[in-house]
């Protein structure tokens, strides 16, 4: 029976990934300073991008000695995407990702120097009736393993996926990529909640992810260290 769990030699608490996603850099800043030593890795997004100041809070972050991904999809012609990782490369940043077919993920793992490329699967705020709209007949999964399988092929480093199909990815390919699971709800998920794939913490990683990635369930927390500090307990159970 193939075994699930990360086996890569990552410090346990490098696994949880925050998302900075806030209103400006300043709030980023705030919530990194309250969760102090509780995390060590952060993720910046597109409402950072659009807010300004955003390589600005890379550089401060990669400074306080925090791990940075990137997280701006890029998507767009090879040479551009090419281009836009090998500008990026030499930032700090740890992890960056990307979108597309096989040609753009080529491109990326090209120039990424000592940066990490990740390919997104499928979003986890997609379901199969968003599929079906836009225009995928197979199933999430068949979809999902599909861009791994691309992902491996073409030399980029993980991927970006649900905690729901990272089994079928260890299963089918090993410990060969490293996998990324945003997504993540310590308790189950609300209706109205815009993430549709999720898993909790533990179970993501007994599915096989490397890293998880969490962002409300601390950042809108009562008090975000506690709420940081409980998940950190979590993953040092799992990989004890």
């Amino acid at each position: 029976m193939t075994n699930l769990k990360s086996d890569k030699p990552i410090n346990p608490a490098d696994r949880l990934i925050v998302a900075l996603d806030v209103a400006e850099a300043e709030a980023a800043k705030a919530l990194v300073r309250q969760l102090g030593d509780a995390v060590n890795f952060y993720k910046i997004g597109l409402e950072l991008f659009m807010a300004g100041g955003y390589f600005e809070l890379l550089d401060w972050l990669v400074k306080e000695k925090k791990k940075v991904f990137v997280d701006l999809k890029f998507f767009d012609v090879p040479e551009t995407v090419r281009s836009a990782v090998r500008a990026l490369a030499g930032s700090g940043a740890t992890f960056a990702t990307i979108h597309g077919n096989q040609a753009i993920m080529e491109a990326a793992a090209k120039d990424k120097g000592d940066l990490k490329i990740l390919a997104v699967t499928v979003l986890t705020s997609l379901d199969r009736g968003d599929l079906d709209d836009l225009g995928f007949a197979c199933d999430v999964e068949k979809l999902v393993l599909s861009r791994a399988r691309r992902a491996l092929e073409t030399g980029v480093d993980g991927i970006v996926s649900s905690g729901l199909e990272a089994p079928l990815i260890r299963r089918e390919l090993g410990q060969k990529l490293l996998v990324v699971t945003p997504g993540i709800r310590p308790v189950e998920n609300k209706p109205a909640d815009d993430q549709k794939r999720t898993v909790d913490v533990a179970q993501a990683f007994r599915n096989g992810a490397d890293y998880i990635v969490v962002g409300r369930p601390i950042r809108q927390a009562a008090d975000p260290k506690a709420a940081a500090e409980a998940v950190q307990r979590t993953i040092a159970e799992v990989f004890q």
